[in-house]
């Protein structure tokens, strides 16, 4: 069955004065597909992305979000994406539970804390302020938050950054989850090991501008084509397999 776009990007641009911070980048994301945008620190990802969340305006060029056009009707596109924030958008003094209710308000929804806390392994913290969880819980709780509205498209930037190697392993499980479960998932990613487990296709970004976009088994047949050689690994094995395998996959507190 032919995969529909459920994200187009055409010809789109953002300035800062004199600076191009997106150059005329066009792409499409498919319907139920994890879609990774990957390059270094400043490459512009984190900008199109804000566009497209209708977080930042554009310079110029289209951007349309499940059929819905950002320049008029940004309204529709916020209540079926899911957009992961940072560790400031969550006040202090309240618990989890307390959280979940704060966010449903907020989107005009009714869901039991219990339920959405269920859906990231956290109901045992669900009387546990923010402050006091750990980083995997942390970014979990967060993408809870995502989750709430039944979003048709979930953004997460740079997801697993800062997490030990069995919290990432666990994170990506849920990522992969969310999509089986037939939410389409963006992701900005610094580790390529994660974009090649995860991603069904990524776009590379350099510049403000697109330079690849493909499936990341195809990028890497296509390097080797090349003649491409990594230098020979001796073992079947590396260090964080053996992390894994002595502390195990289960979610921890």
């Amino acid at each position: 069955m032919l995969k529909q776009p459920i994200i187009t990007v055409k010809n789109l641009v953002k300035n800062y004065g004199d600076f191009k911070a997106v150059q005329d980048i066009s792409f499409e994301v498919f319907e139920g597909e994890i879609f990774g945008l990957l390059g270094p620190n400043g490459a512009g990802k984190t900008t199109t992305l804000e566009i497209i969340e209708t977080l930042r305006d554009k310079t110029s060029g289209t951007v349309t979000v499940d059929g819905f056009d950002i320049d008029t009707q940004a309204g529709e596109i916020k209540k079926r994406i899911g957009v992961q924030l940072q560790a400031a958008g969550y006040y202090p003094s309240l618990n989890l539970s307390e959280l979940i209710v704060l966010f449903c308000g907020l989107y005009g929804v009714e869901k039991s804390a219990e339920e959405m806390l269920a859906k990231v392994a956290l109901t045992d913290k669900a009387k546990a302020k923010y402050k006091d969880l750990s980083g995997g819980q942390k970014q979990r709780f967060s993408i809870a938050t995502t989750l709430i509205n039944d979003p048709r498209i979930v953004f997460l930037d740079e997801p697993t950054t800062g997490l030990d190697p069995q919290a990432r392993r666990n994170l990506w499980d849920l990522i992969k989850e969310i999509r089986d479960n037939g939410t389409t998932v963006v992701i900005t990613t610094h580790y390529m090991d994660e974009a090649e487990v995860l991603c069904d296709r990524v776009a590379f970004v350099d510049g403000g501008k697109i330079i690849g976009i493909d499936t990341p088994d195809q990028f890497i047949d296509n390097l080797v084509a090349t003649g491409f050689e990594r230098p020979k690994q001796v073992k079947a094995a590396n260090l964080e397999d053996v992390f894994i395998n002595l502390t195990g996959k289960e979610w921890r507190g």
